[in-house]
């Protein structure tokens, strides 16, 4: 099976480029009346994305009563009422896109607020808010970041608020904003219950770029993701499930031999996001593929990364280092940390090192996808994650109380003891853990070029906060992480029953030496606000998801700050961020 090499990149984007029109400003006489006898609908809203300080993609979809093509118009404005036109135009969407159509909207001004609407046939659609990238002098900047969100897995209230956000610059989404899984897959037991189940011709394992298509077309149906959309640019990035569970550069864990070829899978899975997000298309002569850098003027330079498709190495897996008396250990550690071994490929890894190295905005913040922070646990818990079971809770205390006394530094401890908390794995090979040696010359560029670093995760539908550190021990920045739209986390992986979630939190921050906090069971999204003073992640969480009444759970809202300079750089406790809960 070969790679996707970049001109399969470029293919697969430039597949959705026919529905991209550039649009410069104001055209003359719009045509979609010449359609009004035809029926159609604007069924999956607007969304805009990609900023420029003098851009921003608009995005939409038609609905026909049959295959011919239809006219689309739009019009963009700084006021919501339309009065003051700056651009507008039309085009024609077609099946060959899925009758999508995207609009990159040029010439317009750093930091502008506009609106944004298309007509065709006699309907419009409803209107957008979108906004451009500021330049110079820049005080503040708020960022939701999410990810996974699995449809048939409860309701999508997590977008729900993070629309209504007052302050928002952008939306940045890391990740698995579909689910490939067929019905009766992973997470969707409850979905006949609330009315999310996949549906007749649409309810297989995605494979082919039509497959692909209608999944896409049913998340977009729905009103929360529709509205948030509407209401700010997203900056946007694939994970895994937008292609299979576990993707990597040639496979992923998600497809067998009887599915077909994976490079046709993968083709199609990328031509569907392209087609479907508010994204720009990749073209000859831009060298970023869907890794790429957005600078809110002097404050915030954000880089987004693809470490799933593009560059990375098959997952280790621990079953094949096991041997009769236990882990392999010389050849597992000579494997984890090969020089070759990559997440990103080399020119993506150079494309980072030279951006983060070329920016002089205060923050330097990577938009991913996986945990970067160090995630030790005591080897002996390692098979209690592999095959979970009610037995990891007693293990838990008992680690982390030993764990306690050893920071005590306990004199009574025994040599066994000790080893039993020193001993440690990563647990998570899916991860930066299964990469160490990119993320350590990723660590050492912000050291050496004295950056000041927030890494932003997504993907394993848990919160997290972790101080980020080279192997020789230096604070060089922190990584915040946030929780999933709807996708079960720890809990349900662990079987964690509800009264034993605090104790189980308390441990695993206990037993992970860089890790300041964790939320294991509760769906949310992170508002990230950066200033000149500060860095501050503030957790949101949905009191459920399972249900049509929901609220914010405040009492286990949570907020965390790192501050800039050489000597900070570090989760602060304190301050305006705090590490208990904050109502």
């Amino acid at each position: 099976m070969k790679p996707l090499s970049r001109r399969d990149f470029l293919k697969a984007s430039a597949l959705s480029m026919g529905a991209v029109v550039i649009s410069t400003g104001l055209a003359g006489c719009l045509s979609s009346s010449d359609d009004d006898d035809r029926s159609v609908a604007f069924t999956h809203g607007v969304a805009s994305g990609d900023p420029l300080q003098d851009g921003i993609m608009l995005w939409t979809r038609v609905k026909p009563e049959n295959a011919d093509p239809v006219t689309v118009d739009w019009e963009v404005a700084t006021d919501a009422g339309f009065s003051s036109l700056t651009h507008s135009g039309s085009t024609q969407a077609n099946a060959a896109h899925d009758f999508i159509v995207k609009v990159d909207v040029r010439n317009l001004a750093p930091g502008q607020t506009v609106y944004f609407r298309f007509w065709a046939a006699g309907k419009t659609s409803p209107t957008g808010t979108t906004r451009t990238l500021p330049a110079g002098d820049v005080s503040e900047v708020s960022f939701a970041v999410m990810s996974c969100a699995n449809y048939p897995a409860g309701y999508f209230h997590v977008y729900a608020e993070a629309a209504k956000e007052e302050k928002l610059d952008a939306v940045i989404h890391l990740g698995d904003y579909i689910y490939e899984y067929g019905a009766g897959g992973y997470a969707t037991e409850d979905a006949e219950a609330l009315g999310r189940t996949l549906p007749a011709d649409n309810s297989n394992e995605l494979l082919t770029l039509a497959d692909y298509r209608k999944r896409y077309a049913l998340y977009r149906s729905d009103p929360d993701l529709q509205n948030l959309h509407a209401a700010a640019p997203f900056i946007s990035v694939w994970d895994d499930h937008e292609v299979a569970n576990d993707a990597w550069r040639e496979g992923a864990e998600n497809h067998n031999a009887d599915e077909g070829d994976y490079t046709a899978r993968k083709l199609g899975a990328l031509q569907a996001y392209f087609e479907w997000t508010p994204i720009r298309p990749v073209s000859e002569g831009n060298e970023s593929v869907i890794y790429r850098s957005f600078n809110f003027g002097n404050l915030v330079s954000l880089h987004m990364m693809d470490t799933r498709i593009i560059g990375r190495d098959e997952q280790l897996s621990y079953a094949n280092y096991l041997t009769g008396s236990g882990i392999d250990s010389a050849r597992f550690t000579a494997d984890l940390t090969d020089s070759n071994r990559t997440m990103l490929g080399a020119e993506q890894l150079g494309w980072v090192q030279n951006a983060i190295g070329g920016s002089t905005a205060t923050w330097q913040v990577l938009g991913q996808q996986v945990l970067m922070g160090r995630m030790n646990l005591p080897a002996e818990l390692l098979s209690g994650f592999l095959n979970p079971s009610p037995a990891i809770l007693s293990l838990f205390q008992e680690l982390a109380i030993l764990k306690t006394r050893y920071l005590q530094g306990d004199p009574s401890l025994t040599a066994g003891e000790i080893a039993r908390v020193e001993t440690v794995l990563p647990y998570n090979l899916d991860a930066w853990d299964g990469y160490v040696y990119e993320r350590e010359t990723l660590l050492e560029t912000a050291r050496a070029t004295n950056k000041n670093l927030v890494v932003l995760a997504g993907d394993t539908h848990n919160a997290w906060a972790s101080d980020l550190k080279t192997v020789g021990g230096e604070q060089v920045g922190v990584e915040f992480a946030t929780s999933s739209v709807s996708s079960p986390g720890l809990e349900e992986y662990l079987g964690l029953p509800e009264d034993q979630i605090a104790g189980a939190e308390q441990a695993i921050a206990l037993l992970v030496d860089d890790l300041k906090y964790v939320n294991v069971n509760q769906r949310g999204y992170m508002m990230v606000t950066f200033t000149p003073d500060e860095a501050r992640a503030d957790w949101r969480f949905v009191s459920t998801i399972k249900d049509r009444d929901y609220g914010l759970d405040t009492a286990r809202a949570q907020s965390l700050t790192t501050l800039p300079g050489a000597g900070n750089r570090k989760i602060v406790i304190g301050g305006s961020g705090s590490t208990t809960p904050t109502s």
